[in-house]
C-alpha cells in the first residue's frame, strides 16, 4: 500500500507579523507527503530545476518518501511569495514565478500507476485529470484546488470532480464554487458534483467534513503561538490521507478520526517557518496531541 501525490515543490519566501522566510522549502506536494510520511509510505510526483539543493532532497529522504518522480529539469524551481497580516487565515501572494512548473506534465511510472491511495495536489485540474487518466484501479482518490483554478479552469474542475472520491477546500472556495454562501447548501451542491466526500478547511476555526447522511465538525487545535500558516491546509491532507492508507478503515468513524490527524498535523505546521517544526516531529507528539484534540469536544451526554 503506498500513497501517489502528484503537485508542486517549491521555494517560498514568506513574511508574517512574526517573522520570514526567505526562499524556504515549500510546494503543495512537500507539504503533503512529509505529514503523510509521519503514517505511511509516499511517492511524489513533481518537478524541480536546477537550482533545486540536494539538501532539500536529502531531508524529503529522511522522512522515507520515493522521489524517482521527482524530475530534475534545466531551469529554476517554482517560486511564490507571500505576506499575512494578522489574520493568518488569507495569504496575500506577492509574487509567483512557475519556471519549470510552468511546462510540468506529470509521467506517471508502473509503481505509480499502481497506487492504492492517490491524491491530486492543488495543481490544473487538467494535470489532475491526466494523472487520474493514468493511474490503474486506486482504492481511494482525493484533490484539492484552489479560486484561481475554480474561476479560470472550471469546466476542467468539475471534469476531475466526477471521478474523486474526496474533495478538500476552504470555505471561501467552497463558496465560490457552489454560488451559496450557506455552508450547509454549498456542500449539498459540491457534493452532487461527484465526491462522495467533502472536506471544508477552516483555519483556526476547524474543519467541517459532509457526507450524503452525516456531518462532521472538528475544532482546530488551539494554539499560543502560530507564526506561518503557509502549507496548513497541504499538511492537513497529508496527515488526512496518510492516517487512512495506513489503517484502510474508510468508514465513516475512520474518516472522523482522520480528520482529526489531519487537524493535528497542520497544528504542528503553523508553529514555524516551511518544514521546520516536522522536522523534529515525533509520532508520540502526534498522538498525544490528538488525544488532547479529543478533550476538546468530550462532553456528558443527556
Amino acid at each position: 500500500m503506498s500513497i501517489l501525490v502528484v503537485g508542486s515543490v517549491a521555494f517560498d519566501s514568506v513574511e508574517t507579523p512574526f517573522g520570514k522566510g526567505d526562499d524556504v522549502l515549500g510546494g503543495s506536494a512537500t507539504y503533503f507527503s512529509t505529514a503523510a510520511s509521519f503514517f505511511d509510505e509516499v511517492r511524489l510526483v513533481a518537478v524541480v530545476g536546477e537550482d533545486f539543493p540536494s539538501e532539500h532532497l536529502e531531508f524529503l529522504r529522511s522522512r522515507n518518501i520515493d522521489l524517482s518522480g521527482l524530475q530534475v529539469v534545466s531551469g529554476k524551481t517554482f517560486r511564490w511569495k507571500g505576506s499575512y497580516g494578522y489574520d493568518l487565515n488569507e495569504a496575500q501572494t506577492l509574487e509567483t514565478h512557475l519556471n519549470v512548473f510552468e511546462s510540468f506534465a506529470p509521467q506517471l511510472s508502473p509503481a505509480h500507476r499502481e497506487a492504492n491511495f492517490v491524491f491530486l495536489a492543488n495543481i490544473d485540474p487538467e494535470l489532475q485529470l491526466q494523472v487520474l487518466q493514468q493511474v490503474d484501479k486506486p482504492q481511494l482518490v482525493a484533490c484539492d484546488t484552489m479560486n484561481f483554478w475554480i474561476e479560470g479552469k472550471k469546466e476542467a474542475l468539475l471534469e476531475t470532480l466526477k471521478r474523486v472520491d474526496i474533495f478538500l477546500i476552504n470555505e471561501g472556495e467552497a463558496r465560490q464554487l457552489s454560488g451559496e454562501p450557506n455552508l450547509m447548501k454549498a456542500a449539498a451542491k459540491i457534493l452532487a458534483m461527484g465526491p462522495e466526500t467533502l472536506v471544508i478547511k477552516r483555519g483556526e476555526y476547524g474543519v467541517l467534513m459532509f457526507r450524503e447522511h452525516s456531518v462532521f465538525a472538528a475544532p482546530a487545535y488551539p494554539l499560543e503561538s502560530v507564526f506561518d500558516p503557509t502549507g496548513a491546509g497541504d499538511t492537513f491532507a497529508g496527515g488526512f490521507m496518510g492516517y487512512l492508507a495506513s489503517t484502510k478503515n474508510l468508514t465513516d468513524s475512520g474518516l472522523r478520526q482522520a480528520i482529526v490527524f489531519g487537524s493535528v498535523m497542520a497544528s504542528f505546521n503553523v508553529e514555524d517557518f516551511s518544514l521546520n517544526r516536522m522536522r523534529s516531529l515525533r509520532y508520540s507528539d502526534i498522538e498525544d496531541r490528538y488525544r488532547k484534540v479529543k478533550l476538546l469536544t468530550d462532553f456528558e451526554g443527556l
